[in-house]
């Protein structure tokens, strides 16, 4: 998910006071130090975009914690290593067919480009809503079709060393979601978006800053992901397909994600990008400079 503030290219961003305090950074959750103008909307929009999002975040969190019973294999009606149910080419097919398909929607319907032609069609208060249900629905379809495969490729019996596997596994998704809060969750999730049109103010965009985890690396958010994927303790056939598919999409989003913050920000998030390493905390190298963008949560 690609959000990023309307910048002019080649543009450094200005500072930001290192220690706002907590009801600051708490009230920014929502609204920005600098909300827009009133914007004139019926009391009918108005409450149907913030029931609206409330709907597409409801379905994304039911959808974020099926992810983990059906990684982890844990009480949900499908998951990732069950019994293969069908022929090996079929299962492939198909799994290698979901994959592809959450990559595109995911990937596409976050570039500027698209964003800026499907606005014409769903209203701008509500493209981020419609960006995080489309998401799940793209989920929910992979949850529901996947095919077991079989295959086991390892099995670590050991209970302390199983126990270790599914706690990283485990962390992975909790990074995952802390990371969301350390940008901005409910701006990332749509909900910002309409409760500022609910309250009859516009969108405004927020400053970008590298708060915790991102001054050591650049993407924390996939880190989170790549954790949740690998860390398993029974590897399958489907888990090791799902893995790398998703591993190798994770590499390639950053890279689209990447060339648009370049043209957005310039040479303020070129520092950034060189200082910081992609995915692994490297000793020695961190951010020095409040002055770059974090990249863009996706």
């Amino acid at each position: 998910m690609s959000h990023s503030p309307k910048k002019s290219p080649r543009t450094c961003v200005l500072p930001t006071p290192p220690r706002a305090g907590r009801k600051a950074r708490l009230a920014n959750m929502w609204i920005n130090a600098a909300p827009g103008a009133p914007i004139q909307a019926s009391a009918g929009s108005r409450l149907f975009a913030l029931a609206y999002g409330l709907a597409c975040y409801a379905i994304f969190f039911v959808t974020f914690l099926y992810a983990i019973g059906f990684m982890g294999n844990f009480l949900t009606p499908t998951s990732i290593d069950a019994p293969p149910t069908s022929p090996l080419w079929l299962a492939i097919t198909v799994n290698t067919a979901l994959i592809l398909l959450f990559g595109v929607q995911h990937s596409v319907m976050a570039r500027p480009w698209f964003k800026k032609a499907w606005t014409r069609i769903v209203p701008e208060h509500l493209e981020r809503s419609t960006y995080v249900l489309f998401s799940s629905l793209a989920l929910i379809a992979l949850f529901a079709l996947w095919q077991p495969m079989g295959m086991t490729i390892w099995n670590i019996s050991h209970p302390v060393a199983r126990a270790a596997l599914i706690a990283i596994m485990l962390a992975g998704f909790a990074i995952v979601l802390v990371t969301t809060f350390l940008i901005n969750h409910f701006d990332l999730f749509g909900l910002r978006h309409t409760w500022l049109y609910f309250t009859r103010r516009a969108y405004t965009h927020l400053d970008f800053a590298t708060p915790g985890v991102y001054r050591i690396v650049r993407h924390p958010l996939y880190v989170g992901w790549l954790l949740s994927f690998w860390a398993a303790p029974t590897m399958t056939g489907a888990h090791l397909l799902f893995a790398a598919l998703s591993t190798a999409y994770i590499l390639a989003a950053i890279r689209w994600e990447e060339r648009d913050l370049l043209d957005l920000h310039g040479e303020s998030y070129a520092i950034y990008r060189d200082q910081v390493p992609m995915l692994v905390p490297t000793p020695g190298k961190a951010w020095r400079d409040d002055t770059a963008p974090a990249p863009a949560l996706n």
